[in-house]
């Protein structure tokens, strides 16, 4: 965030150079006033590239294995170019390297579901998926696992079978 706001400046600067050095070239035609807007809009217009480029950069960055599965587009009253194009804030990915199966409960597998967002750290949720049910559970604090491995005291939702949850790591687990 720090760097981003130096990077911001340096724009702000390097575009108000850009207008100063025009109105030397031209004689001092350009109003005084230009230098200073230009470099406003120019920090205004940096702030925005990083918004919408933000998503793109993280998960180009993002390690071989981890897929992503849920993304969040952001609209905002006081950003009103985001009603015609949204940008994606945060997501969810899937870790598929971290798919585990139990030959007892050939249906289920458990799977890291990572949450990253703009501002926020990462966050990691272990999930248990159901393939066979159509169904999945966080797996918080106080959950219990059976003697022969199946989950206990989950809470159970049904989703559909196209759920990007249950779709990408039942498909893609073997």
């Amino acid at each position: 965030m720090f760097l981003e706001l130096i990077g911001t400046i340096f724009a702000g600067f390097a575009i108000a150079g850009v207008v100063m050095l025009v109105n030397r070239t031209t004689g001092g035609r350009l109003p005084r006033w230009l230098a200073p807007v230009a470099a406003g809009l120019g920090m205004i217009g940096v702030t925005i590239a990083s918004e919408y480029s933000w998503y793109e950069r993280t998960r180009a960055a993002l390690p071989e294995g981890l897929s992503v599965v849920q993304e969040v587009e952001k609209r905002a009253f006081y950003r009103p170019w985001t009603y015609v194009a949204p940008y994606v804030d945060r997501f969810a990915a899937l870790d598929m390297a971290s798919v585990r199966t139990n030959e007892n409960v050939p249906g289920q597998r458990l799977v890291d579901l990572y949450f990253f967002g703009r501002w926020a750290p990462v966050s990691k949720l272990p999930v248990a998926v159901d393939c066979d049910g159509l169904r999945r559970a966080n797996l918080a604090d106080g959950v219990e696992f059976a003697d022969d491995g199946s989950v206990r005291s989950a809470d159970w939702i049904e989703v559909p079978a196209d759920d990007p949850i249950v779709a990408t790591t039942c498909g893609g687990a073997s």
